[in-house]
């Protein structure tokens, strides 16, 4: 499942590139499910991984994903996308609540895929300044704001032998980044 997932994501992305770096834009979700498969999860939770931003940036559907995938893929990949004809702010807010309530294979997929765009940004800063900002719907502020506020409500319902290490690991760098 979790190859095939890989597969259909390397398709479903192909020619598209990250923001800031010009990277291809499967490094995103492969660094994502490989850093779920890292942290011991199940088979569809890392599929979800690689499949995050499917129905997001493709023309793919996620009944494409259902049919291909299975219901629990779906759901974590459904969980996961936001509705783009909202405005950033509230798509933003929706992940932070989502972060904050959703079940826990939930939290484990979005922080995931928030601590390497973090990750990538911390990267870029270092080679771009304060002009990496201009490449993003929000600036500096906006992103403080949104990341500090899933820092904030991650752990959320979560007992302490359920927060994976990449939690902790996702404060720290909101911390560097942000001060």
């Amino acid at each position: 499942m979790k190859q095939k997932a890989k597969e259909f994501a390397e398709k479903a992305h192909e020619g598209q590139t990250r923001k800031s770096s010009g990277d291809p834009y499967i490094t995103h979700p492969i660094r994502v499910a490989e850093r779920l498969e890292k942290s011991g999860f199940s088979d569809e939770l890392v599929s979800a991984g690689y499949l995050h931003d499917v129905v997001e940036d493709t023309p793919y559907e996620i009944e494409d994903i259902e049919e291909e995938f299975g219901i629990q893929v779906a759901r974590l990949v459904s969980a996961h996308t936001e509705d783009k004809s909202k405005t950033w702010q509230e798509r933003k807010q929706h992940t932070i609540d989502t972060v904050k309530y959703a079940a826990k294979d939930v939290k484990y997929l979005i922080v995931a895929d928030k601590l390497d765009n973090l990750l990538s940004i911390e990267k870029e800063y270092k080679l771009q300044g304060d002009a990496l900002w201009d490449n993003f719907n929000a600036g500096y502020e906006q992103q403080k704001w949104y990341n500090e506020s899933i820092a904030k409500n991650m752990s959320t319902g979560l007992g302490e032998d359920e927060i994976p290490d990449y939690f902790r690991e996702f404060k720290n760098t909101v911390k560097r980044v942000f001060g």
